[in-house]
C-alpha cells in the first residue's frame, strides 16, 4: 500500500477533534479524506468508500460503541489507527485483537496523525505478510502431507518404491499439467472411494 493517494475515513463523533485530524492529514498531503461523524450507517459508509486506512478517534469509549466499532473493524482488512483520551488493558487488548495497527491514548495533536497514519499502514503491511507466509507454509504442509499419503497409497498398491511413487506423482502432474498436490489428491481421494 503506497502512502501517497490514500483514501482515508475518519470516524469522529467530535467535530473539533476531526478537524484537528483532517488538518494533520493535509498538511501531510492527504486530501482524499472524509469525516464521518455518526456511528449509525457507518458500516454502509465503510464499504461503499472503500477506504484504504481508517481513523478512529474516541474521547471517552464506552463498552458499546468498542464493541460496534470493532465488529465493523474485524469485518474490513485495512490498516486502522485509534485515537483515544484514556484506556485500559482490557480496551488495547480488545483493539489489537480487532486488527488496530495503531492504538494511541491521549495523543491527539495534528502534528501526530502522519508519523501514525505510517506506522499503522507499516505495522498492518508487515501483519499482511506474515499472514500471507503463514497461509503459504501451511498450504504447503497440507500439499506434502496429501504427497506424502499418496506415495504411501501407491507403494503398498503397486508395489513402488519411494522413490519410483514420487517419480509416477512427478511425471502424472508434468503430463496432465496440474500440481503434483492435486494429482496426489486425486490419489487419495481414489484409493479412498476402493478401499
Amino acid at each position: 500500500m503506497q502512502m501517497k493517494d490514500l483514501t482515508i475515513l475518519v470516524i469522529d463523533e467530535n467535530a473539533v477533534r476531526a478537524a484537528i485530524i483532517e488538518a494533520g492529514l493535509r498538511e501531510a498531503g492527504h486530501f482524499n479524506v472524509t469525516i464521518a461523524h455518526e456511528m449509525t450507517g457507518i458500516a454502509r459508509t465503510v464499504e461503499s468508500l472503500a477506504p484504504d486506512v481508517i481513523i478512529i478517534d474516541i474521547e471517552n469509549p464506552n463498552r458499546d460503541m468498542m464493541e460496534h466499532l470493532f465488529q465493523l473493524t474485524r469485518s474490513v482488512s485495512r490498516p486502522i489507527a485509534m485515537f483515544v483520551d484514556r484506556s485500559d488493558t482490557a480496551s488495547i487488548e480488545a483493539a489489537v485483537d480487532a486488527g488496530v495497527s495503531a492504538y494511541i491514548v491521549d495523543g491527539l495533536r495534528k502534528e501526530r496523525v502522519k508519523p501514525i497514519l505510517d506506522m499503522a499502514v507499516s505495522r498492518f503491511n508487515a501483519f499482511s505478510r506474515l499472514q500471507r507466509e503463514l497461509a503459504d507454509a501451511r498450504s504447503q504442509l497440507e500439499e506434502r502431507k496429501i504427497i506424502e499419503r499418496a506415495k504411501g497409497i501407491l507403494m503398498k498398491l503397486r508395489g513402488l518404491s519411494e522413490e519410483e511413487a514420487f517419480a509416477l506423482l512427478r511425471q502424472t502432474a508434468m503430463n496432465e499439467k496440474k500440481k503434483m498436490s492435486e494429482i496426489a489428491q486425486s490419489v487419495v481421494t481414489a484409493a479412498g472411494l476402493l478401499m
